[in-house]
């Protein structure tokens, strides 16, 4: 009996699997699968501009749901997959994209995380060089000898027990 309730959990678990996980409404839902579908698609590719990490099918902000419904009234009004697309990033910039293209105005998209990671690199390791060459001016890190002024103020305040303002 024992084993008959591990296999039926087993492929509930996996059959629940293979639908999408999401924050879409029921009543965004399109009436006809392949426009569903075709959202679907257009959707996994357009980026939350609230949550900025997640699928607005994946977001439950606000926009997310306006750009969901957006998408469908785009394919309901009878536009391609690529005027879709097209018609967003026309009104939000290519930031609305999961993957932008490769041009001029989105470099820093691509390339600025990497640049950012070089720039905090080479601080971290001026600053390593630095340290190890301060450290290492002919004295082993060790610190420098004291002065004669400074070993008979020491004295001085050693033998005073500090009387001079400097009490612990």
């Amino acid at each position: 009996m024992r084993a008959w309730a591990v296999i039926f959990l087993s492929v509930l678990v996996l059959a629940s699997g293979t639908q999408r996980a999401g924050a879409v409404e029921p009543s965004e839902v399109l009436s006809d699968p392949a426009l569903e579908e075709r959202a679907r698609e257009i959707s996994q590719g357009l980026r939350c501009l609230v949550c900025q990490n997640q699928t607005i099918d994946d977001s439950n902000a606000g926009l997310a749901k306006d750009l969901r419904i957006l998408v469908r009234e785009r394919l309901m009004a009878g536009d391609s997959d690529q005027e879709v697309m097209a018609f967003i990033t026309d009104r939000y910039g290519d930031f609305v994209l999961l993957k932008p293209p490769l041009k001029t105005g989105t470099l820093l998209l691509w390339f600025g995380p990497g640049a950012i990671l070089l720039l905090g690199a080479g601080a971290l390791a001026r600053f390593y060089a630095n340290r190890r060459r301060q450290g290492s001016a002919g004295d082993g890190g060790a610190a420098k000898p004291l002065s004669e002024t400074e070993k008979k103020r020491l004295q001085s305040l050693l033998k005073n027990g500090g009387e001079k303002g400097n009490n612990p």
